[in-house]
């Protein structure tokens, strides 16, 4: 994960010694703004998804958790259903717990914090099920949005001191105590619970209400110094459990976008938004052609006032920004449609979850050069792929 003066990164959020803040996060993304750039941009829409209203996850890296169940409710209208609202922080909690049997089991050796991955949710709710937001919020603490920055630390240190061993051999209770404190900050799950007058189980609510198959999704990105059509490890700090995705080509990539948008699925995305031409105030992303430190003022200033021309991207540029940690998985997003600024150029409207304090009330603009060199991994209804590609792929 890359820190630098300019941006916190917003996926692997915690170590051992600093604690993720999105209110840091985006104070220092407003600094990459440019004033009136609304008044530059003409967006016409082509495809807008059905989706559900803006969230804000508060001082705590759940992005990933956000973007994805957003996205099941996104699936839930695809089906027919009546979307609800899903507990983003029961599948975080749920993902929590999990991630400390992992961290154990590997003597520390793996991502621990609140990052985490779109597949996390998927997972998580195979395994548990699903709860209403109503039903389980996470505030369990007296605020009134997260902030996850003490639980973190405590939970940190106990996992800490479990893999240090001081008996010399591990007690099963090591895993009680720490659910225990997560359940203190998240509030405990509860076996059963009535919603619309009717008693479930997360796994029932899941199963009778929500609807969805995990089966079904599909997660792919692009790498060149892996073979592709091939299922590939994710090799991201996030990805602690160790998760593989199909390796495609990277104009496929925007390709499967397309025809996801195009055939009604929305499309959990998995991105860097480190870069200079990412701005969340100016609710905009490109590739800016020039680089930013080659820029002169005016041109710093200008970046988002208008459509500008973009850098060509390579398969090999891509994987160098990978490789010399310049595109690292810092935040979770969720593609809901297709615009066109007023020059014809395409962009893919995003759905963010750091709440409606921008140019967009939350919603960005995101280039498909953009899309090709910054994402990290796209996770969608395999309904959604294109058959050329799924045969490529076996699946």
């Amino acid at each position: 994960m890359k820190f630098t003066p300019f941006v916190l990164s917003a996926a692997l959020l915690l170590t051992a010694q600093a604690s993720f803040s999105q209110d840091n996060l985006v104070n220092s993304l407003k600094s990459n703004a440019s004033e009136n750039s609304r008044d530059g941009f003409k967006f016409t829409d082509v495809i807008n998804l059905e989706n559900t209203s803006v969230k804000n996850q508060g001082s705590s890296g759940t992005c990933w958790s956000y973007s994805t169940n957003s996205f099941l409710e996104s699936e839930m209208i695809k089906l027919g259903k009546k979307p609800i609202e899903l507990s983003q922080i029961y599948s975080a909690r749920c993902t929590y717990v999990e991630k400390a049997k992992n961290y154990v089991r590997m003597h520390g050796a793996v991502s621990l914090g609140d990052g985490g991955s779109s597949h996390d949710v998927i997972n998580m709710y195979r395994k548990y099920g699903a709860l209403p937001q109503s039903v389980y919020s996470g505030l369990n603490y007296g605020t009134n949005k997260n902030k996850f920055a003490e639980m973190a630390a405590m939970t940190q240190a106990m996992l800490e001191a479990v893999v240090k061993n001081p008996n010399g051999q591990l007690t099963p209770n090591w895993l009680t105590a720490y659910t225990a404190a997560i359940d203190a900050y998240l509030g405990k799950v509860p076996e059963s619970f009535t919603y619309n007058g009717k008693i479930y189980t997360p796994q029932s609510f899941a199963k009778d209400l929500v609807g969805i198959n995990p089966d079904e999704y599909m997660e792919f990105s692009s790498f060149t110094d892996q073979p592709y059509y091939k299922k590939t490890p994710l090799l991201f700090p996030d990805n602690w459990s160790f998760d593989q995705v199909y390796n495609v080509q990277i104009n496929e990539l925007t390709d499967i976008i397309d025809n996801a948008l195009k055939s009604g699925y929305t499309i959990a995305w998995a991105t860097d938004v480190s870069e200079k031409g990412f701005s969340w105030k100016n609710g905009v992303a490109y590739v800016p052609q020039t680089e930013f430190d080659d820029m002169t003022d005016q041109q710093k200033a200008d970046m988002f006032k208008g459509p500008k021309p973009e850098k060509a991207i390579t398969p090999e540029l891509r994987q160098q920004a990978i490789d010399n940690y310049n595109t690292t998985d810092d935040h979770g997003m969720h593609i809901v449609g297709l615009a066109k600024d007023q020059d014809g150029k395409e962009y893919y409207i995003v759905k963010n979850s750091w709440g409606t304090a921008n140019d967009y009330k939350g919603y960005l603009y995101v280039t498909k050069n953009f899309v090709k060199y910054k994402t990290t991994c796209i996770l969608l209804n395999k309904k959604g792929v294109p058959s050329d590609i799924k045969k490529k792929v076996g699946a």
